[in-house]
């Protein structure tokens, strides 16, 4: 039973590890949207603002794959015929500057020592210390992605979710970094509705 206990303690552990890792997901919501009126979607996107964005169509077919996914879990349909609710995204990449703080610590030593009462030599062992920190900057780039939920009857938006994180390449989303993104900021959809 102790064992039990024990391997329950170390997985609830990791799992507050992990959770504490993934990046932070931001929300707003209308005050008056009530978001348990929704429950069918359609995609809203112009040849035009497609351009504009710039963005890759491998890119665009995982990110809306990804979003139907977490929408589906969630009782959601697709619906492009008379849609509740329209969805559209947006990808930023931009280079940032973040700081980076690394604790610095002493070096251990030890001293021998001659004690002539007891007429033997010692060893005092002196630990490692707190002596500040190492502070300094480096160079990233920044993935932002936003999913927003318009109201198909006002053509207001009622609901938008964003996060924020690393990413390696300078163009584009991974696929790691699209399915993480988008089931993060569903999470909070989700608590938004009740």
């Amino acid at each position: 039973m102790k064992f039990i206990i024990k391997l329950s303690g170390l997985a609830a552990l990791a799992v507050v590890l992990l959770a504490s890792c993934s990046p932070k997901v931001y929300t707003q919501k209308a005050d008056a949207a009530e978001l348990n009126n929704y429950k069918s979607f359609a995609w809203v996107e112009t040849q035009e603002t497609h351009e504009q964005k710039g963005h890759n169509d491998i890119q665009e077919e995982k990110i809306r794959k990804a979003v139907n996914t977490e929408l589906g879990k969630m009782g959601w349909r697709e619906d492009n015929t008379k849609p509740d609710a329209l969805l559209a995204y947006d990808v930023l990449i931009e280079k940032a500057t973040k700081l980076s703080s690394n604790p610095v610590y002493s070096q251990p030593f030890s001293r021998v020592y001659y004690n002539p009462y007891l007429r033997r030599w010692g060893t005092l062992y002196y630990p490692s210390q707190f002596v500040g920190y190492r502070n300094g900057q480096y160079q990233t780039t920044e993935g932002t992605l936003t999913v927003s939920l318009i109201d198909a009857k006002t053509e207001k938006t009622v609901w938008q979710g964003w996060t924020t994180d690393e990413v390696r390449s300078n163009k584009v989303l991974s696929d790691k970094d699209i399915q993480a993104g988008v089931r993060n900021i569903f999470r909070k959809l989700d608590v938004a509705k009740n």
